[in-house]
């Protein structure tokens, strides 16, 4: 608890001790419940920037790993009911695809409009961000691989994708789910 206190004093070296004592751990948990690398990565780095965010008026009445893995808890149960909610929209938009669009020149408008769409909110990113997202999701690459490649820290990759991310959300909305869904990225 006194390393919670440091941290909600703003100590940068608490937030690096918890991160570096709870991550894998808190990965793990994650991973063998989704059995999903790309997912548990990103519920993982919500979870340490929410605390790092919220770390003034976070409370914790037991401990900072019960806190922690009640928080992952509650992300991955968000992240399946967004996927319920995905796999049903899918499905729907699905429907409606093929009682509208027989005609494939059609649909590669649409994709193609969506395409630009993605395009042009990617390029109101900084270039670093940019770089740094188009990694993760055009190439692959994980989290630790793209620091290696950019030769920068874990946490800065991970602070490029969550502002990537919120961007694109904010940007694109329901549109975002179309993109990922189809995978019109690159």
């Amino acid at each position: 608890m006194e390393l919670f206190s440091l941290l909600q004093e703003g100590k940068s070296m608490a937030f690096d001790e918890i991160y570096e004592r709870y991550w894998s751990k808190l990965y793990a948990y994650a991973y063998n419940r989704l059995r999903d690398k790309e997912t548990c990565e990103e519920i993982i780095q919500e979870v340490f920037v929410s605390l790092w965010a919220n770390r003034k008026t976070t409370k914790i009445e037991s401990s900072v790993s019960g806190y922690l893995y009640q928080a992952v808890k509650f992300q991955m149960l968000n992240f399946m009911k967004s996927t319920e909610v995905r796999n049903n929209y899918l499905a729907q938009f699905t429907h409606f695809r093929e009682q509208l669009f027989d005609d494939s020149n059609n649909e590669s408008i649409a994709f193609n409009e969506l395409r630009m769409m993605l395009e042009k909110s990617m390029s109101d990113l900084p270039e670093k961000c940019q770089e740094v997202f188009r990694m993760s999701r055009v190439q692959h690459l994980s989290i630790q691989e793209i620091a290696q490649q950019l030769n920068i820290s874990h946490k800065t990759v991970e602070n490029h994708l969550t502002k990537a991310l919120k961007h694109l959300r904010e940007d694109l909305g329901d549109f975002l789910i179309l993109i990922i869904v189809f995978g019109i990225m690159g």
